[in-house]
């Protein structure tokens, strides 16, 4: 189980244009580490928090994992969310 319910987080997020089934799941978390990232919370505290990665333990992927996301969220905020006003997918 993931920090954001049963869906599992994958290690990278979706790329593209196109809303996807893993961005509707995970739409709570692309909000919660968007603000976690713009109140200037470290790596260390979101992977725990929100991917249940040890930073210490797991660098170079907790790294991996949070630009991802991240990347993604930014994405939502600026293109994707109008995509959900729209209704679609696509």
């Amino acid at each position: 189980m993931s920090a954001t319910g049963t869906t599992p987080i994958s290690d990278l997020a979706p790329q593209g244009d196109d809303l996807t089934d893993y961005d509707h799941a995970h739409m709570t978390l692309y909000l919660r580490l968007f603000d976690a990232a713009e109140s200037g919370a470290s790596l260390q505290e979101v992977s725990h928090i929100l991917f249940g990665i040890d930073a210490d333990k797991e660098p170079e992927r907790a790294r991996k994992i949070y630009d991802s996301h991240l990347a993604r969220a930014r994405w939502m905020t600026e293109h994707g969310y109008r995509k959900l006003l729209e209704g679609g997918n696509g």
